[in-house]
């Protein structure tokens, strides 16, 4: 078995993946005619966003909703980055709200951002 992609649940697609691309350089890869469903080009595990409609079609259970205003979901993305604080001028100036500023710790060089829709973000540099 493999992680083969993640999926995150919001309000408006579209806005979340331009949000994604102004920030980070991810370009759309599809995009539902619906707009209910996208994903992004990042590599071999697949970044997808859905609306919330489109979650509660696929399963009836409830789920907390991640968002901006309340407290973080118990997950983070990872991103790897070229240049550290270049990558997290970027997604502030796009807006993400800046959690770190560009840190290090033993050899790991990091950065935390929180995205429009309430996702953790670390932007790491290989040392």
């Amino acid at each position: 078995m493999e992680l083969a992609s993640q999926v995150i649940y919001v309000d408006n697609v579209e806005e979340v993946l331009d949000f994604y691309y102004q920030a980070f350089g991810f370009n759309t890869k599809s995009l539902s005619d619906d707009a209910e469903y996208g994903e992004l080009n990042t590599g071999s595990v697949k970044l997808a966003f859905a609306t919330h409609p489109y979650a509660q079609a696929h399963f009836k259970q409830g789920y907390i909703r991640a968002h901006p205003k309340q407290p973080a979901l118990g997950f983070e993305l990872r991103f790897n980055c070229k240049s550290l604080s270049a990558s997290y001028d970027k997604a502030v100036l796009a807006g993400a709200e800046p959690l770190t500023p560009p840190s290090k710790k033993d050899a790991q060089h990091f950065a935390y951002v929180r995205a429009i829709e309430g996702t953790l973000i670390c932007l790491i540099q290989q040392a």
